[in-house]
């Protein structure tokens, strides 16, 4: 028999959940963290503890199915997919609480994008709509906040919940995302299949980060 094992972290818990070759759920591990709203408006989470409670209900599950260990096939992550998180490359520290997709702090940006016109281009190349709900405005938002901090910009990795995970999962080897989540930062052109140029300078945004 294999095993397919599920990471889901979600807006107020994470989950591992153990699946057997035919789709059967084996065995389910959750934990809830801290929701943090420092204003009105403002939604954050603190993405170590996202790491940790999400590293513990993967070893929890494991460790009451240890003889399925060697079977486990491969791990899918599924996650808060707006949400976004900017860390140092070198030290592995975030800079700032990761910005929850609920987050609206970016509001007035976006509605001055709006005003711009630019809703037609941003639609036509992303699919989306422009609104705070996605990436985009709170990455401008960070590196704004960083260079305010005068945090030098070379060392810093930015990504979705996804690739802050895989990223420390892999042992700081592999900063990726997919598509899927991809397409739900605001920077990504999904006719082509590449971050947009033009949305990267739009948003302020250094290509390397991500």
């Amino acid at each position: 028999m294999k095993y397919v094992m599920s990471l889901d972290q979600g807006t107020t818990s994470c989950r591992a959940i153990l699946f057997d070759q035919d789709c059967r759920i084996v065995g389910v591990e959750q934990q809830e963290f801290t929701q943090i709203m420092p204003r009105t408006n403002w939604v954050e989470h603190n993405a170590l503890e996202i790491l940790e409670t999400q590293v513990k209900v993967l070893q929890n599950l494991l460790g009451k199915h240890p003889e399925k260990v060697p079977y486990v096939e491969c791990i899918g992550i599924t996650n808060q997919r707006e949400t976004i998180v900017v860390w140092d490359e070198e030290t592995g520290v975030p800079y700032y609480n990761a910005i929850v997709w609920q987050d609206q702090r970016t509001n007035d940006f976006c509605l001055e994008l709006i005003n711009r016109g630019f809703l037609d281009e941003i639609r036509e190349k992303t699919g989306l709509v422009i609104d705070s709900y996605f990436s985009a405005s709170k990455v401008r938002w960070l590196i704004r906040h960083l260079k305010e901090k005068e945090v030098p910009l070379e060392n810093i990795l930015i990504g979705t919940i996804d690739s802050w995970l895989l990223w420390n999962l892999s042992e700081e080897q592999n900063h990726y995302t997919d598509f899927s989540n991809a397409s739900r930062t605001m920077l990504f052109n999904i006719n082509d299949g590449v971050w947009d140029e033009d949305l990267l300078d739009l948003f302020e945004v250094p290509r390397h980060v991500l």
